[in-house]
């Protein structure tokens, strides 16, 4: 007995210490604000500017899908689509260019998220070859997922508990199939499922907190800062979901490098 305990604390310093050991190699605090600032100065101008071409069921749709994840009041979120909607200025010829550019623009969120995993996994950087097409794949589906949050929530209308079981599952397979796109398939999928299970769990768990909390900061910040507090508010948001991810990344490696993770997939490797 004396033994076994024995072994199973020295298994669990060495686990500790090899996380430890990832976090300092990852920065994860770095890491987040890094994809926090490439999120907001090119993702999200993207989202507008494709809900400025969009119908306006889409239009309503991305309001309430971001509703529900930051729990961002409406006039808000309708004033930043107005300001490009209701000018037209990206409904002309130079506009239609313009989304073009936010596209490609907003790639420097998926080469950053691109460059958390190849170092989450000690991989070397993968050539602009191979990737250029896998940072746009995952813009595109990002986007489509991103509007369908506010039915994931609500369950399709089936109620909030089918949501948060439909949330769940899309979100770790979100992050499953992300890593494996982004790694450019150097790394097999077993070892990829704890990263996507805790990065996925987080995410949720962010976007079902965040209502809670994100309205009175909000208030908050804007009678102490005036129009540029939501702007920080939104930032400090950003930065905890990437924390949160890259994290979740993070903890994920460790595990899957773990000897009991390699015995149980083992296992089903074999039974499979």
């Amino acid at each position: 007995m004396a033994a076994r305990l024995g072994s199973l604390v020295a298994r669990t310093r060495s686990a500790t210490a090899r996380t430890v050991e990832r976090f300092q190699q990852i920065s994860p605090v770095e890491a987040a604000i890094r994809l926090a600032a490439q999120a907001f100065l090119a993702a999200l101008p993207l989202l507008l500017v494709v809900a400025a071409f969009a119908p306006g069921a889409v239009h309503d749709l991305m309001t309430d899908s971001l509703r529900s994840i930051l729990g961002v009041p409406s006039d808000l979120i309708a004033d930043a689509r107005r300001s490009y909607t209701d000018s037209g200025a990206v409904k002309n010829s130079s506009g239609a260019l313009g989304v073009l550019v936010a596209l490609v623009s907003a790639t420097a969120m998926s080469r950053a998220l691109q460059a958390v995993c190849e170092r989450c996994w000690r991989l070397p950087k993968a050539g602009a070859r191979v990737s250029a097409w896998r940072w746009l794949v995952w813009l595109v589906v990002w986007l489509v997922l991103l509007f369908a949050q506010a039915p994931l929530h609500r369950g399709f209308g089936a109620g909030p508990a089918v949501g948060c079981v439909l949330s769940l599952l899309t979100s770790v397979l979100l992050w499953w199939w992300t890593q494996h796109l982004l790694l450019c398939g150097r790394i097999g999928w077993w070892p990829l499922l704890p990263g996507a299970v805790l990065t996925g769990t987080g995410m949720v768990a962010l976007s079902y907190v965040s209502p809670l909390v994100m309205p009175k900061a909000m208030e908050r910040s804007y009678g102490e800062f005036g129009p540029l507090g939501p702007v920080f508010t939104l930032l400090s948001w950003l930065i905890t979901a990437f924390m949160v991810a890259v994290t979740g990344l993070a903890v994920g490696e460790s595990l899957a490098t773990s000897a009991w993770y390699g015995r149980l997939t083992a296992r089903f490797t074999r039974r499979g």
